[in-house]
């Protein structure tokens, strides 16, 4: 599996205390999954088994099984721990990771091309969509069920109604 088909949950910081664990900043919205994740991958294909995980203030706090004081982990600060995809918490329908959104090409529901999802901006009541345009500004889709009419991630495309052709 190469670094391309995975994903970073998590930044590992720096050791912590002398038994091998390591300070991890959470890179996902469930952190929670720490303590089901069996293994992390690096981005060299290295293999980590988790033995244990604990959570200190915004930490997680990781236990790898064979690195057991503070030098065998040194080698993991400012590493990504990443998972493959068939390692991520099943969302509910009608949401999507953010790493899926990015990148897919937008099209109005007459089917003209207006551009491909370059960002997504969470601004509290609901995310918005940057749409790249070439040689004009960005395109701002609030994500909303009335606006955002197909989101066909495999397909790699979205289609929208845009606010000249709302009802």
């Amino acid at each position: 599996m190469d670094a391309a088909t995975l994903i970073a949950i998590g930044k590992a910081v720096a050791p912590h205390g002398v038994r091998g664990d390591v300070r991890v900043i959470p890179l996902t919205d469930y952190p929670e999954r720490f303590q089901k994740t069996g293994e992390v991958r690096l981005e060299d294909g290295r293999v980590l088994a988790v033995e244990s995980a604990k959570y200190h203030k915004q930490f997680v706090l990781l236990k790898f099984r064979g690195l057991d004081d503070r030098d065998a982990v040194e080698f993991l600060r400012g590493k990504l721990l990443m998972v493959g995809r068939d390692h991520l918490v099943k969302l509910p329908a009608g949401h999507y990771y953010i790493f899926d959104i990015v990148g897919l090409k937008v099209y109005d529901e007459a089917g003209g091309y207006l551009g491909t999802v370059g960002d997504v901006l969470a601004t509290g009541a609901n995310d918005v969509y940057i749409v790249d345009q070439e040689g004009r500004q960005p395109l701002l889709i609030p994500a909303l069920k009335e606006v955002v009419r197909e989101i066909d991630v495999p397909g790699g495309r979205m289609t929208v109604r845009l606010q000249e052709e709302w009802e």
